[in-house]
């Protein structure tokens, strides 16, 4: 019975549902701010620069409002029952246990933070981007195999870990950490000069790095890595509590290299699409497809050009079906790694769980928020990513409008008409009535014409809108565009304004939250520009990644190690639920558009390394300056 002056508060039931009103409206409010800016963004940008509607909208609106909801309802869960827990954890695990409980403990938690991340959902859904003939290794890493490897991430996340537990009881610093790793991803990444299946996985590979520090790692990681930091005895430097981000950003690149190598051993080349679909390679297609049903629907949806067709009702149980998978998925992702860490802090810390209702309500809201974020990321934000990245190269050439196309039934083959140019070429086209009895000219491509089924696909075609091809200022748009596409999506980003504030408070308000977040969205503004521009000319990663990892690695060894700490950190904290879906679906919608490019990934992984140069060139400024105070301190001194 508790004592009297501990009486329970009673509020009326109309108050507190008032109360909890308020609470969700500000909430919700919170990420209306971080999510409405990028999204409107885009919306504008394609109706009004490129002038192009927005298709499927009422679906995409429904998508990006899930998202809201269910990112604020993911985070204050986060908040409110895992993240305590956490925090408690970095603080009384050193004191209770040994080496081999915090080391198999911190890989456990990495491991399991991996699967909790909402972006790692969204690696696994890009696979259907793949051609499996022009990048077989990638198209099984992400079809056949997704599930190995997010395991493989998560083992490299999980080590990462480790070693950054272990670096803060030992006191060392981060720049033997990055003068051992970086390097090896550097020979990672060269490798696919020379096997173009490893080639075609770099880009993945570096963007599993930067997907797996988001809003579930990075707090419980920084949690810890500060309690066991200040537990060690190195209270006059918590910003040793930094840089276990940044091994679990390079670590997972690392796993991701090995088992591709590994996977690559038994899959073929590259292949024509004609070789590829050869009764005579039936034996490598199935290598790489896996089954006779797979390779069947590939054959149907690339060469038979089978006709969409829509189906209310097959729409609305797809709709059930992702929804009942993104529920499971949450709860897979949540629910061990929240009971781990009770058997953690029960079993072996011995600890009474502080504030019970608090912590099973909000695992019970992360589970319930991750899931709605799932659906919302299904049918709003990587449906508006896409859409607008596959109509960005209509600034400089032109493309199909396939979400546009419209079916000609009863079609009579015998109405088209023929014309000629100038130089000889023949080109065909019939005309259509339009429903104001005005008539239009439509052009007749002979590979969307179907004579069994007198059915005829219209696809429209748009562009060049800036310029004629090879024109500079279509490019000009495009790169501007991703820029400013980074940094608005990176000061929406929770991870960061999370680090911005652990560094301000941690250095008494010298190193200021904003200061960080816009040096931090500069550089990511300049990486996603640098990716376009990846896509866009087809560049191979290995040669933007190398150039600037070696100059980092230079700044790094002239750079205060508070400043390597900080800035290294930054650049696994920029990625998270907002970016990722955005940024990754751009690029593979710019990707698929553009002849020639074989895959869209490899933006965040320039988007990732741009933030380090820019807090890095931040930190040195900072640190010459402070010597000049000092010198002129001194030199005051004497006289």
């Amino acid at each position: 019975m508790p004592p009297r002056n501990q009486q329970k508060l009673r509020v009326p039931l109309k108050q507190s549902v008032m109360m909890l009103q308020r609470f969700c409206k500000d909430k919700i409010k919170e990420q209306l701010a971080s999510v409405l800016p990028i999204v409107i963004y885009l919306i504008l940008f394609q109706s009004v620069i490129l002038g192009m509607p927005l298709h499927e909208s009422g679906t995409i609106a429904a998508g990006i409002g899930l998202v809201v909801i269910g990112l604020a309802f993911f985070l204050e869960g986060l908040f409110l029952g895992i993240m305590p827990l956490g925090e408690i954890l970095g603080v009384k695990l050193p004191l209770k246990s040994g080496i081999f409980t915090i080391t198999a403990f911190s890989f456990i938690l990495g491991f399991g933070a991996t699967y909790a991340e909402p972006s790692i959902a969204i690696l696994k859904a890009n696979g259907s981007f793949v051609k499996p003939w022009e990048a077989p290794l990638l198209f099984v890493m992400l079809n056949q195999y997704a599930g190995y490897l997010v395991a493989s991430v998560g083992i490299g996340v999980g080590i990462a870990v480790v070693a950054g537990m272990l670096r803060f009881m030992k006191s060392l610093s981060l720049k033997p950490f990055i003068f051992a790793t970086v390097p090896l991803l550097i020979i990672f990444t060269v490798l696919g000069v020379f096997d173009k299946n490893i080639l075609y996985i770099t880009g993945l590979a570096w963007d599993c790095g930067a997907v797996t520090t988001g809003p579930v790692t990075v707090p419980l990681v920084l949690a810890l890595g500060i309690g066991l930091c200040r537990t060690a005895g190195d209270e006059e430097n918590d910003s040793m509590g930094f840089g276990v981000v940044t091994l679990a950003s390079a670590f997972p690149v690392i796993a991701v290299f090995i088992l591709g190598i590994f996977l690559n051993l038994n899959l073929p080349d590259p292949m024509p699409q004609s070789e590829f679909f050869d009764a005579a390679n039936r034996e490598a297609a199935l290598a790489i497809v896996g089954t006779e049903e797979r390779l069947q629907a590939l054959y149907e949806q690339f060469t038979a050009n089978a006709l969409p067709a829509h189906d209310a009702v097959k729409e609305a149980v797809n709709l059930f079906n992702v929804a009942g998978t993104k529920f499971l998925e949450a709860a897979q992702a949540i629910l061990p790694l929240t009971i781990f860490i009770l058997l953690v802090f029960i079993v072996i810390l011995r600890e009474k769980l502080p504030k019970k209702d608090e912590i099973l309500l909000g695992i019970f809201i992360s589970v319930l928020g991750m899931g709605l974020f799932g659906i919302g990321m299904e049918y709003g934000l990587t449906k508006i990513g896409t859409q607008v990245g596959s109509r960005l190269p209509a600034s400089f050439s032109m493309i199909e409008m396939s979400d546009s196309q419209e079916t000609m039934r009863n079609f009579d083959r015998s109405i088209v008409q023929k014309s000629i140019t100038p130089e000889g070429e023949v080109n065909e086209f019939f005309f259509k009535k339009e429903a104001d009895n005005k008539y239009s000219q439509i052009p007749f491509v002979e590979k969307n014409y179907d004579d069994s089924a007198r059915i005829y696909r219209y696809i429209p075609r748009i562009g060049p809108i800036f310029g004629e091809y090879g024109g500079s200022g279509g490019y000009l748009m495009v790169i501007l565009f991703a820029f400013i596409m980074g940094f608005g999506a990176t000061l929406a980003e929770p991870a960061l304004n999370a680090l911005g504030m652990k560094v301000e408070e941690l250095s008494v308000g010298t190193f200021k939250k904003t200061t960080l977040i816009y040096a931090v969205a500069t550089g990511v503004g300049f990486g996603i520009a640098l990716g376009a521009v990846k896509i866009i000319w087809d560049i191979q990663i290995f040669k933007l990644l190398v150039p600037a990892y070696a100059v980092l690695l230079v700044m790094t060894f002239f750079s205060d190690e508070q400043y390597v700490n900080i800035g290294w950190d930054s650049a696994g904290v920029t990625t998270g639920p907002v970016t990722v879906p955005l940024v990754l679906a751009m690029g593979l919608g710019l990707g698929e558009k553009l002849p020639g490019v074989v895959e869209g990934f490899g933006i965040l992984s320039m988007a990732s390394a741009c933030p380090i140069f820019t807090v890095l060139v931040m930190g040195l400024r900072a640190g010459r300056k402070a010597k000049k105070m000092q010198n002129l301190m001194n030199g005051g001194g004497r006289k």
